[in-house]
């Protein structure tokens, strides 16, 4: 008997939550119902299939990560603005897991036009009107800092840096400052 109070808001946090425990790859409907103590069949009336569930826990996760990335970029401009976006997105990947690897599922074009996907998206464009780059060359730079970012945060939560010396904060700091130097000094085609 299905537990009351179950919808898909529920189930999604429920699902980003186990995404954020045993990974995101881990996410199905099926665990959910194990988590919630029901059968499987009393879920689909709030999620069509896991492939939904961990759309929806993508959505969750892009929509998390832009009110932390908007709350800290606030107010500040050039390498501030670089550094509080790099960060809030970095903090947030190693906090969570789980909903940071839900943000690299493969969206539908609809939906992910209806995301948080295009306020990130805004949002590095705003931090770039900092550094005065004009087109195409400001699309290349959304491209490299979306590169950069998130295979820094997925080398280092898959203890790729782990090992070796400096520490991985150092690197960090280091990519952030070459990051704003070539900004600043953006190549010419």
């Amino acid at each position: 008997m299905a537990r009351a109070g179950l919808n898909s808001d529920r189930l999604t946090r429920a699902g980003a939550d186990l995404a954020d425990e045993a990974g995101f790859e881990q996410v199905t409907v099926s665990a959910l119902a194990r988590h919630f103590d029901v059968k499987v069949a009393s879920l689909y009336s709030h999620v069509r299939s896991s492939r939904d569930l961990k759309t929806r826990i993508a959505l969750l996760a892009l929509e998390e990560l832009a009110d932390r990335v908007a709350a800290a970029v606030a107010g500040r401009a050039g390498k501030d603005a670089l550094t509080a976006f790099a960060n809030a997105y970095r903090d947030y990947a190693l906090e969570h897991p789980g909903r940071w690897a839900a943000t690299l599922l493969p969206l539908d074009p609809e939906t992910a036009a209806a995301s948080a996907g295009v306020r990130h998206a805004q949002m590095t464009r705003a931090i770039l009107r900092g550094y005065d780059l004009s087109e195409p060359d400001s699309t290349h730079a959304v491209r490299l800092l979306g590169s950069v970012f998130r295979g820094f945060v997925g080398l280092e939560g898959n203890g790729g840096f782990s090992h070796s010396a400096p520490d991985s904060q150092v690197s960090w700091d280091r990519s952030l400052d070459a990051l704003d130097a070539l900004l600043r000094n953006w190549p010419a085609p």
